[in-house]
């Protein structure tokens, strides 16, 4: 399997990047995809939050963190206090997996040939926005970019040394949230993932 190097261009942009990343077809998700969903936000973002891929809403919206989970998400940064506008969105993996059950397109996890296929993507978004501080939702994403043996189960708002940015953490993805069983479940792991929001949001004013 290729990966996106060669269409990576001399001096990317995030709008440059959008637009070659249209024609990856570094790994097969291309062809049951929609389109390619990159990431989406300003380049002079704080915050970057990395998630595993994008989901049924945003494979045909073409835009990352639309669906349910983006909602929670939004939801959540306000309560934590921190700026939408600041935030930068993407994905590990830019291709929706999915398998058909009936008539709905259920999410499948990407395999390491995929992700790897992809990462030149992520490393160039990492370039160009330079962020303080980059969120891993999810294991998946948390794996990809801190190591595979961040385990977000015991480790969730945990900073971890890395070369990508000052601050490198991974929390839960809204997503697992959204399928808890139960109302009162939900509740308290949406508080949880607030209070992980808030623990960032306090790390990043120290950090100036």
């Amino acid at each position: 399997m290729k990966d996106a190097s060669p269409l990576i261009p001399s001096r990317p942009t995030i709008k440059k990047l959008q637009t070659v990343a249209a024609g990856c077809q570094a790994c097969d998700l291309w062809k049951t995809g929609t389109q390619t969903v990159f990431g989406e936000g300003r380049e002079t973002s704080t915050v970057m939050f990395v998630g595993e891929q994008p989901g049924d809403r945003e494979d045909l919206s073409g835009r990352p963190s639309v669906g349910p989970a983006g909602g929670l998400l939004d939801k959540a940064l306000v309560e934590a206090g921190i700026d939408r506008t600041k935030v930068y969105v993407t994905n590990v993996v830019k291709h929706f997996k999915w398998e058909p059950r009936g008539k709905r397109r259920i999410h499948k996890k990407p395999n390491a040939a995929e992700i790897n296929a992809c990462r030149p993507w992520l490393e160039a978004e990492i370039q160009v926005v330079k962020p303080r501080v980059i969120i891993c939702l999810g294991s998946t994403a948390a794996q990809a970019v801190i190591g595979p043996k961040f385990k977000v189960s015991t480790q969730r708002g945990t900073f971890v040394q890395s070369p990508l940015a000052p601050l490198v953490t991974a929390t839960v993805h809204p997503s697992s949230i959204l399928r808890a069983p139960t109302d009162e479940a939900r509740q308290a792991e949406t508080a949880r993932f607030i209070d992980d929001l808030k623990k960032i949001q306090k790390a990043i004013e120290e950090l100036g």
